[in-house]
Parts: structure tokens; sequence; C-alpha cells
């Protein structure tokens, strides 16, 4: 997985010719004390980089333009220090191809009474320049984000910090490439979808292979290579099965699989048990430990969500808590105590463990293939989000789920599967309603990682719908949201 602090954030500060040299090189030395204490702070997972204001349409244009341009800049920041006449931003911004943050601070957090002159004024003027910036923002219709406090209070820069990852989960997306092991599961509509509007909406690269395309690689694959790979998983995993030809030849599957990818720049994959030709297996613990590693997947032919795993493990990367793919498996509907329980055949990401996960080989009863080996574990507690993408025919849609993973108190010694409980909010009830009525796959990510607020702001720099069914959700309210969503998105 990639460290943040390689996406670069341009900061552009505004201002014009009229305040004369000596206020534009204040401007300049309190940008650069800025950056200089947000880039200081470690909760600001990415860096931010100090450019000179921009005091007329040329150079706002010309520094647009350069941000475009360079492959390590994922966004720029823009602030109105001093008063800067909108107008002259209409050219750049017209051409801006990043993401936009504006914040709307101040250099010093109070209002000094007793010295505060026309000087001061003229130099602090955040409170009605970042107005006239906001006008022109909204007047050409541009997605952005408006954060608003102090530069240096703890809030404001928590939510930079959560713009940030969604900025370079659209940075990152922009240059995925998905591989298809051979086609969707046959006659499930959800894990369909337009993948050429998903090449133009989001930047996704979506190419098939054939299962003989992964075959041929898997073959290729030699001992010593599948020894290094069970030599990883011993130092990683508990082995809790004899049967280690079976381990061995996912090991030789993941090589394959890896190589594979790397070779051909993918960062995702999904498989598809209907169609396995000649191999062994389904993959099982070869694509657990490939998500562990940061590649996106999703079964059963689901392209949609394997692109999200990967988007969403590079949006949280460096955070603790982990983020995988994820299906909803059952219900425990005990009134008052309603949760779901989250799992999958084979392939639950380790990352989400709350113990040292095992290797086991037991029966699939699907697929028509060995017993596969896979990693078994129960999944640790804490607040987390469900986060799905559906093809509406018109548009995608992002919907978002909060919900708390429980403690799992059972063993499940006849289901020999990594799972997820959790408790949906508000209930199990609205919750499902509402996910059901906004056309919610059974696939999803979970991830403990992020929230909803640095998922909204994805897909706001994507232009896609965006629902939320969280603490406050109720489903009169919320199908009153989604028939409006309908009216505005067909205007769109």
């Amino acid at each position: 997985m990639k460290t943040l602090k390689q996406y670069e954030f341009w900061l552009v500060v505004g201002s014009q010719d009229l305040y004369g040299a000596e206020t534009l090189r204040q401007v300049n030395e309190h940008a650069k004390v800025m950056v200089e204490g947000l880039n200081a702070d470690a909760d600001i997972p990415c860096t931010i980089v100090f450019k000179p204001c921009v005091r007329n349409s040329n150079e706002i244009y010309d520094i647009i333009q350069a941000a475009n341009n360079d492959h390590s800049c994922a966004g720029i920041i823009t602030w109105m220090h001093t008063f800067s006449p909108s107008k002259m931003w209409i050219r750049g911004l017209n051409s801006l191809r990043k993401p936009l943050l504006h914040i709307n601070t101040q250099f010093n957090r109070d209002i000094p009474w007793d010295d505060i002159d026309m000087d001061f004024m003229n130099l602090n003027q955040s409170a009605h320049g970042d107005r006239e910036h906001g006008y022109i923002l909204t007047r050409m219709r541009l997605n952005h984000k408006t954060i608003a406090g102090h530069w240096e209070d703890r809030r404001f820069r928590e939510r930079i910090s959560s713009w940030m990852r969604a900025a370079v989960g659209a940075f990152e997306s922009r240059r995925l490439r998905v591989l298809r092991i051979s086609d969707n599961m046959r006659e499930v509509a959800v894990t369909e979808g337009d993948k050429v509007e998903a090449h133009i909406k989001f930047g996704w690269q979506i190419d098939h292979y054939g299962v003989e395309d992964i075959i041929a690689e898997v073959e290729k694959v030699t001992n010593e290579e599948i020894d290094l790979q069970m030599a990883e998983y011993a130092s990683l995993y508990e082995m809790a099965t004899e049967d280690i030809a079976s381990v061995r030849y996912q090991a030789r599957v993941e090589v394959a699989l890896k190589r594979f990818m790397d070779e051909g720049a993918f960062g995702a994959f999904h498989t598809n048990f209907q169609d396995l030709q000649h191999l062994k297996q389904l993959p099982g613990l070869a694509a657990q430990d490939l998500m562990r590693q940061g590649y996106g997947f999703a079964a059963e032919g689901d392209w949609k969500t394997a692109a999200l795993v990967r988007i969403m493990k590079l949006m949280a990367a460096d955070l603790s808590g982990g983020t995988s793919f994820m299906e909803d498996y059952t219900y425990h509907m005990e009134p008052g105590n309603g949760m779901n329980m989250g799992a999958h055949m084979l392939e639950i990401c380790p990352t989400i463990a709350s113990e040292k996960p095992k290797i086991k080989v037991m029966p699939l009863g699907i697929g028509n293939r060995q017993p596969p080996a896979r990693l078994t574990f129960k999944a640790r507690p804490g607040k987390a989000i469900l986060v799905s993408i559906i093809d509406m025919g018109d548009r995608f849609r992002m919907i978002v789920n909060d919900v708390v993973c429980q403690e799992q108190k059972f063993d499940m010694p006849k289901l020999p599967v990594a799972a997820v409980l959790w408790r949906p909010l508000p209930d199990l009830e609205t919750s499902s309603e509402a996910w059901i009525y906004a056309g919610g796959a059974h696939h999803s990510v979970l991830s403990y990682c992020l929230d909803a607020e640095i998922m909204r702001d994805w897909a706001e720099i994507m232009n896609i719908e965006f629902v939320h069914i969280g603490e406050e959700t109720s489903i009169n309210d919320f199908r009153r949201e989604l028939a409006y969503n309908d009216v505005i998105w067909k205007l769109k």
C-alpha cells in the first residue's frame, strides 16, 4: 500500500494587485506559516505545497494548468486571505480537472481589539474575500468542498484530513484498472452495470480476461515461489489444517494472480465460481491475502465492488481498523436487538480480524471443485460503514449505512468462514428497508477506517448520487429523498 504523504495538495491563495507589495509579502508569509503548521501535524495525511499568491487571471490560469498536469498533485486548496475579485478566477476554474477544497479561515484567530486598523483590515479579509470566491464556485456549479474554521483548530484539520482522503480516492480512481476474470454470475442483476459509463465517470478501465489466461499463469509458478508464499502465510496466520497441499495450491494461485495484476497494472480483480475451467479450487485464501496487501476484490463478477474496495483501501492507507469486501449473509431478528451477519463463502479481508486468522480447508458446497483453503476469524467490534455503488441506468448511486460491529460471543463450528456481526443504524428494520428502497446491493465494502462524510466527499468529487442511512434516518424522509433525487438527477 502507498503512503499518503506522496500526494500533494497545492495551497493557492487569492489576492489582487491593489494592495501593494508589502501586503502581498505578508500574505505569502502567512500562507507559508500555515502550510508548515499543517504539514507538521501528524493528522494531516498528505503533503500541502505552498504556492505564491495569485493576483490576476493569467496567474490563476497558469497555476491551475500546472496542477492539472502535475502527476503528484491530487487537488487544490483555495483561500482568499485578502479580497480576490472572482471574475479573474473564471478562466482558470473552467479548466480545473483536480478536486477543489475552499477553506474559509483566517491567519489570526482573534480580533486584535486594541490594535486593529485599516492596514489590518486590508490584509485580513477572508470574511468577505471567501464569500466572493464562494459565489463564483457556486455560480459556475463547480463540485467543491467548503470548510470553515480557524486553521489551527483540531476539528478544522480533521475535516481537511477527511477531504484529502476522498480526493486521493478520486485521484487513484481515475487511473484504476480492474481485472475481470470471466464475467458476472449468471442471472444476477446488481453486479451488472455500464462499464463504459464507469470508465467515463470514475476512470475505471475494466478489462475482461478468460479463466484460461489465469490458469496459464498458475501453471508457471515454481515450487520455490510457493515456498516463499507459504512462509509468508506462516508468519501471518495460524495453520489449522493438515491438508497442506490445498494451502499450497492457494499459494500457487496467489503468486500467479499477483504477477498477472502487477504486470498489467491492475489494482482490483474479481472471480466467478460459475466459471473456474480447470482451476482446482475457487481462490479463497489467495483472494483474502491479496486484499490484505491492498488489492481490490469482489466475488461473482462484481467489478464495481472490487474497484470500490481498492479505492477505499487507498483512502484508508495508514489508518487502523481495516477495510474488506463484504456480503450480507443472514439476519439475527431478536426484538430490540436486530443484527446482520456479514460473511462470504471464502473472501473476507483479514485486516478486519479481531484475532489471528486461521487457515482451514473445508468443503465449499458450491463451485464443484476441491475444498479450498481459506482464512477464518471473528471480526473486531467497533463503528464502521457499509458502502455500495449501484448502476441506476441513468446514473450511479452510492449508498452508505452506519453500523456498529459487535463482539462475536458465539462460535460457529459448522460454518468455516470469516464473519462480521453488526447492528445497523438506526435499527435493523429501518436500515434494511432503506437499503432495499435505495437498491443497495448484497455486496458492499465494510470499513472501520472511513466514515460517511469521506464517502460523501468522494461521491461529490466524482459527481454521483449519494444517500446515507444513519442514526437519524426515517423511512418516510428517506423515501422522499430518493424521490427528490430521481427528479434532480434527471435534470442534470
